[in-house]
């Protein structure tokens, strides 16, 4: 026999991949040294101001933050730690600036999350809308969007609240009637769910049980039948938790001789910037997805008309899955205008951040430190927005083509 020869074959470095990789520490150090300059600008921008400041007298610190601000908002929420937990109260005048910027933070936060779920689901309506093949339901979709789009924000903002919520009657009644909905001069007032007094604390471990359950259930990768497993088990943990004594009950708005109390309170100063940025976010939003849909190729239509769908089951199931793939990027800036947007309440005494910001630093007299706080939560807030929305997008990428 003859003795083979094994001979070892080394990998060769493919010079394409060296390159790649030359390019890419490249780009890390630009972008590293792009950080490090911006840093150092900041920096001495910083220190050029401090310097200033104080050849003037003029102390730059923020001391105040912990000082009473000795006044008051119509509305928000003062924010402690009582131990481990947080402890909410009204905000009054002996609440330090902090708090008062914190009740501000607060009050355009719950605005800009109400407005992007509600102006993304109006948005989609009506950008369909603009593609339909009724035509009366076209042109008024239309001039909708386009009488939206182009009247500017800020009157929109003095309309709904001068022109509309101020113009409303009371609400008065003769006898103490509850109600689901009240809607007045005094702003909204709706239901709010709470859990019924007395419950088991093993109903609560039902729940939190019967709540896992069924998120799992909605993980896209699982089989049918874990599917159905999972939501069935889920359901019958909440029975068992209902079974215990576990009980959601609405308290609705008492509509009495002086007005309405219980449930949820939107004050007319809030009803009116909410209205007022959801339907002009949901008129740019339409036009997006109008955009994206128009986008699509002809072929999909034709595709799903092919296999027997109707033009409902084809935008519901063809068409708005890859058109929420294509929009998200553009979604992602009109949530963060959206959430600038907000400032605007100051016009009809809304306590946003930038209006609360105002008086904090009239009162305190450290107008810099309070800009550059606001202009921090500002820009914190957008990163956030943006940092979500990409990666909802990575994981449509991702998911998309498997």
């Amino acid at each position: 026999m003859n003795n083979l020869t094994q001979v070892r074959l080394e990998p060769v470095a493919s010079p394409s991949g060296g390159r790649r990789r030359a390019a890419r520490i490249r780009h890390q150090m630009i972008h590293a040294s792009v950080v490090v300059a911006a840093i150092a600008i900041v920096a001495f921008a910083g220190v050029a101001i401090q310097q200033s400041l104080a050849e003037r007298g003029i102390a730059f610190s923020f001391g105040y933050l912990s000082r009473p601000s000795q006044f008051n908002v119509s509305e928000g929420f003062a924010t402690a730690w009582n131990g481990w937990w947080p402890a909410f109260s009204i905000v009054t005048s002996e609440s330090t600036n902090l708090q008062m910027l914190t009740a501000g933070l607060f009050n355009s936060i719950k605005v800009a999350l109400l407005a992007i779920i509600f102006s993304t689901v109006i948005g989609v309506i009506f950008g369909i809308a603009r593609l339909s093949t009724n035509w009366l339901i076209r042109q008024l979709a239309f001039i909708v969007v386009e009488f939206v789009r182009n009247t500017p924000l800020l009157i929109q903002v003095v309309f709904w609240y001068f022109a509309f919520f101020l113009r409303l009657p009371p609400v008065t009644d003769a006898a103490n009637v509850e109600k689901w909905f009240v809607f007045g001069q005094s702003g909204l007032f709706l239901p709010v769910p709470h859990i019924s007094d007395g419950v088991a604390p093993v109903s609560f471990v039902f729940v939190a049980v019967a709540i896992g359950l069924m998120f799992v259930a909605c993980w896209p990768r699982l089989s049918s039948g874990r599917r159905w497993a999972l939501l069935g088990a889920g359901i019958v943990t909440a029975g068992a938790a209902y079974a215990t004594g576990f009980r959601i009950d609405m308290a609705l708005p008492v509509v009495g001789r002086f007005g309405a109390v219980g449930g949820i309170q939107l004050s007319p100063e809030m009803s009116a910037i909410l209205i007022a940025v959801i339907v002009n976010s949901a008129a740019y939003i339409a036009e997006i997805v109008r955009g994206a849909i128009e986008g699509l190729p002809k072929g999909q239509w034709e595709a799903a008309a092919a296999i027997g769908l109707s033009r409902r089951d084809t935008i519901r199931d063809v068409i708005l899955p890859q058109v929420f793939r294509i929009i998200l990027p553009s979604l992602a800036n009109r949530y963060i205008s959206l959430t600038k947007d907000t400032s605007l309440g100051i016009a009809i005494g809304f306590p946003d951040l930038f209006n609360v910001s105002g008086t904090v630093a009239n009162q305190s007299g450290h107008s810099i430190e309070t800009v550059l706080i606001v202009m921090a939560v500002y820009l914190l807030l957008s990163w956030v927005i943006s940092a979500f929305i990409n990666f909802l997008n990575g994981r449509v990428v991702l998911d998309g083509p498997r």
